[in-house]
């Protein structure tokens, strides 16, 4: 399945007349003259000129950085866009030639499908070759998600867990003394919120990946086993599977109104304007959250999302380089500057996300946020990735994705949707 990655950069290819000129393919026909400046680009997810979000305004610190102290060496351009729009335009530029000479990507399928083709470039010897690997937390074992066949093609930036994000105030207000530790608890806690008045729950079906993290975490807690499905000894139309999506469905009574067309940035800034009590989302929130609105940090509480056991959804940032760039050691360089002690402080104090480097921080000037994310990351027992970036391919999440989307509108039924899963996988999975 995953191979089918070349047909879809092919089928998108016309769209990259609009980015055509800013890869770094097209610039590597030619040998760099002696002493000229070696221009490299990293391609982001979010518009650095005109976002609030303090994660994205780091990276642009970051850029701003590199490009001052390597003056008249090397220089990165930016090529920015939105999450929604991400892929679909770095594949773009892929199937034009024009693949940016560095690029932010997500472990699991959506970096798989840039391996497998040799998109990306093999990193491990760079990142053994001057101690660089030695300052990650866990060393090589911090890269798990990003190597394939022992070689290791990201480097990650960050990590961050998915939490539920909560309104002290307004809990307090509906007389919640207790954060929910269970299912029941969870709707026990949206019905008091209601009860006093308050939307108890603000999500986006309008961005996919947000409602199926929800629907993700409720099939974990039924646990649902990924590997088993892939293998074909468990299928969509278990029990467990129907369970943990009719859970979804019953507390979708509580989200706010306009869920269905609410993009992730709508639905997250109802929480920070004090419009839902509760949000359920990756702590990369924090940086969104404290960009838009630093007053609400104070009333902005976290705890794990319930009925778990003890497992927390958690991925990083990452960022690959194209095997094709004539200039690594620009790349290698601009890389670099994103795990050093600057960046990574930078990460934890004002980010609010997890470093992933053994930089020392201080813990008094970091978000209050990230000292209740730290505590959910460091007592759970273990972790996993997003259902869409977890299942046998990109297209598989993006299938599971939409059919959760269509569960929640009700335009089809449980049963309905989760046999169309189940034949997805019987036609693209186990019969491949």
């Amino acid at each position: 399945m995953k191979k089918r990655i070349i047909s879809m950069l092919l089928s998108v290819a016309m769209a990259a007349t609009m980015l055509v000129g800013c890869g770094g393919d097209s610039a590597t026909s030619g040998e760099v003259a002696s002493g000229e400046v070696q221009e490299i680009t990293w391609m982001f997810w979010d518009d650095l000129e005109a976002t609030e979000d303090l994660i994205s305004l780091g990276y642009k610190d970051t850029i701003e950085r590199f490009n001052k102290d390597y003056e008249g060496v090397y220089h990165v351009t930016p090529i920015t866009t939105n999450l929604e729009e991400y892929y679909t335009k770095l594949n773009a530029l892929v199937a034009a030639g024009e693949t940016p000479d560095c690029f932010i990507v997500s472990p699991g399928p959506n970096l798989d499908v840039y391996v497998e083709p040799g998109i990306t470039a093999d990193l491990t010897d760079y990142l053994k070759a001057d101690g660089w690997l030695d300052t990650f937390n866990g060393g090589e074992g911090a890269f798990s998600q990003q190597t394939y066949d022992g070689k290791i093609h990201a480097v990650p930036l960050n990590i961050a867990a998915a939490c539920v994000f909560y309104n002290t105030e307004m809990f307090a207000n509906a007389g919640i003394t207790e954060m929910p530790t269970d299912w029941t608890g969870l709707l026990d806690a949206c019905q008091k919120l209601q009860d006093t008045g308050y939307t108890p729950l603000t999500i986006s079906a309008g961005t996919a990946w947000c409602l199926s993290m929800l629907a993700g975490y409720l099939c974990d807690s039924e646990g649902v086993d990924l590997d088993a499905i892939d293998a074909g000894t468990a299928h969509w139309t278990d029990a467990n599977v129907a369970s943990a999506v009719n859970k979804m469905v019953e507390i979708s009574k509580y989200f706010q109104p306009t869920a269905a067309g609410d993009t992730n940035d709508v639905a997250t800034a109802n929480f920070y304007n004090e419009e839902a009590a509760m949000l359920i989302q990756g702590s990369w929130a924090i940086a969104q959250i404290n960009g838009a609105n630093p007053e609400f940090e104070d009333k902005c509480g976290v705890f794990a999302f319930p009925g778990t056991d003890g497992r927390v959804i958690a991925k990083s940032d990452s960022i690959a380089m194209s095997a094709k760039t004539k200039h690594p050691e620009a790349v290698i360089a601009f890389m670099k500057y994103f795990t050093d002690d600057t960046a990574q402080k930078y990460t934890a104090e004002v980010g609010g996300k997890i470093p992933v480097t053994t930089v020392k921080y201080d813990e008094t000037a970091a978000p209050a946020q990230l000292a209740y994310v730290m505590e959910v990351f460091g007592n759970a027992k273990s972790t996993f990735g997003f259902y869409n970036e977890s299942l046998a391919s990109t297209e598989a999440g993006s299938f599971f994705d939409d059919v959760m989307v269509a569960i929640y509108l009700g335009s089809t039924t449980i049963e309905e949707g989760l046999q169309k899963i189940e034949d997805f996988y019987t036609e693209n999975v186990w019969n491949k």
